[in-house]
């Protein structure tokens, strides 16, 4: 037998108009930063296949990450 259930009263601070969950918006590097992370990792991960002894070249993640720094600052 289940018994009644009874609506919770609203804490006093959602009464005075703060800012509720829903109503609050995400930051746009919220999104961007983790899924630069993935993506940085992924290519790490994709070329780990390809390793060789240190030479004078420069990689490709390395020209992409010079390449992503010169566009953001």
């Amino acid at each position: 037998m289940s018994a009644p259930t009874h609506p919770r009263s609203l804490p006093s601070a959602r009464r005075a108009g703060a800012a509720t969950a829903a109503s609050t918006r995400l930051h746009w590097w919220a999104l961007a930063l983790p899924a630069l992370a993935f993506s940085l990792l992924l290519l790490l991960l994709a070329g780990s296949g390809e390793a060789h002894a240190a030479t004078g070249e420069v990689s490709g993640l390395v020209q992409v990450a010079e390449q992503l720094l010169r566009a953001v600052g």
